[in-house]
């Protein structure tokens, strides 16, 4: 198989780089280190080509492909408030110079989504049939509405061209090459315990979130390129636990870790529950996680260390 990965020098387009490679596939990667790392860019393989370009204008990538996945995007809080307009462009024009280039290649579309689609939801857990309360003008709102548009863009375009197309709505995931700086909880508290500080949340800490592990998530792309359809499908960790739960688990993974501290109160339109319900990925696809947070997080903390120099 011949694929384009748009965002390949990202966390998690990275790791799917990665997977492609070894097991045999051909991978253009396309990034323009927006938020991606030059180093997760780096490959010696014969079937490996890196394009530097902001998906924004026309992808230069010639020829067929039977793939390509469009993880391009801002994903961290302090990245889309840092980057708000950027967040918002990637979303609507460089999703749709991803359908062009699908459609010029013959390619499936893999649509990478979020579960900030659901905005801070009123059902628990989130199911794909849920429309979601989002606001539209708040601060979180470049994301989360470019994600929305770009799933409606997607869904249209397939409808009008025929293109074959997935849509994967990504929840929190974790492991290796997460930037020490990127805002999100996984580093903060991992980065926090390994210092021996506290652990900082906003609020009072017992919001919920649940824990992917990149692999898994990664091994969930494929199924979902391979088996899926034109539904999104969510793919995440169904095990959910607080901040505060989730805090213990790291400081009994690092063996230190100070006590868990409100910063300042819970940010605007900021999800108070987060949880998939993964009933699709499991009928349509055979996914689910296999590896347990505690298994995951070994080699993430190993990462942070080098980050960190310790």
């Amino acid at each position: 198989m011949r694929a384009v990965v748009l965002g390949g020098a990202g966390f998690v387009g990275s790791h799917l780089v990665d997977r492609l490679l070894a097991r045999g596939d051909e991978v253009v990667s396309v990034d323009n280190f927006l938020t991606g790392r030059r180093e997760n860019a780096e490959r010696r393989a014969s079937r490996y080509t890196f394009v530097e370009h902001d998906i924004c204008r026309p992808i230069p990538v010639i020829g067929p492909a039977q793939a390509v996945f469009n993880l391009a995007s801002p994903a961290s809080p302090l990245d889309y408030a840092r980057l708000p307009l950027e967040t918002l462009e990637v979303g609507a024009l460089g999703t749709r110079n991803a359908l062009d280039l699908s459609r010029m290649a013959s390619a499936v579309l893999v649509q990478a989504s979020t579960s900030e689609v659901y905005g801070d939801p009123l059902l628990h857990p989130q199911r794909e049939d849920y429309f979601g309360n989002v606001n539209p003008v708040g601060p979180r709102a470049c994301y989360d509405e470019a994600k929305r548009y770009g799933e409606a863009l997607v869904s249209t375009f397939a409808r009008v061209h025929r293109l074959p197309i997935r849509i994967a709505r990504i929840f929190n995931t974790y492991g290796p090459r997460m930037r020490v700086d990127d805002g999100r909880v996984v580093p903060a508290f991992i980065s926090q315990a390994l210092r021996g500080q506290d652990f900082t949340v906003f609020g009072d800490g017992t919001q919920t979130r649940s824990f992917c592990y990149v692999d898994d998530l990664v091994s969930g792309l494929l199924l979902l390129l391979e088996k899926g359809d034109a539904r999104p499908v969510n793919l995440g960790n169904p095990v959910e636990m607080t901040l505060v739960q989730f805090a213990e688990v790291v400081r009994r993974a690092v063996g230190k870790g100070g006590a868990v501290r409100s910063v300042r109160p819970l940010p605007e339109n900021d999800p108070k529950q987060r949880q998939p319900d993964i009933s699709r990925a499991r009928a349509l696809l055979g996914w689910e996680p296999q590896v347990r947070l505690e298994d995951g997080l070994r080699p993430t903390i190993e990462y942070f260390k080098r980050e960190l120099g310790l």
